[in-house]
């Protein structure tokens, strides 16, 4: 990941409705969540959502999988790793120990 996808992956979670989107793809996994149930299950207006949803994208933080004629997002671990990747990536100035307790903080029992 370069400088500029790096900043635009943060501008678009610094957002309050875009990082709920994040957070609720995130934690809905592999399965997705339907387009319009987004917006339901924020309690946020369609457009709106909709909107948020093309700036997450973009920005390589989900993607959208077509299931028929329901259009589902799921997070973009990948992209997310990349980011990940990018911000710790002078982690540690030769010291990995350091970085431990971060690296442990981000990993999930899954």
């Amino acid at each position: 990941m370069d400088k500029i996808s790096a900043l635009a992956a943060l501008a678009a979670l610094g957002q309050e409705t875009r990082l709920d989107v994040f957070r609720l793809l995130v934690r809905a996994g592999q399965d997705g969540v339907p387009a319009g149930e987004i917006a339901d299950r924020l309690n946020a207006v369609q457009n709106t959502v909709s909107a948020h949803l093309k700036v997450l994208a973009h920005a390589g933080l989900i993607r959208a999988e077509r299931d028929g004629r329901i259009v589902r997002y799921v997070a973009d671990m990948t992209g997310f790793r990349d980011l990940l990747a990018y911000l710790m990536e002078d982690c540690c100035n030769g010291s990995p120990e350091l970085c431990q307790p971060v690296i442990k903080a981000v990993t999930c029992n899954c």
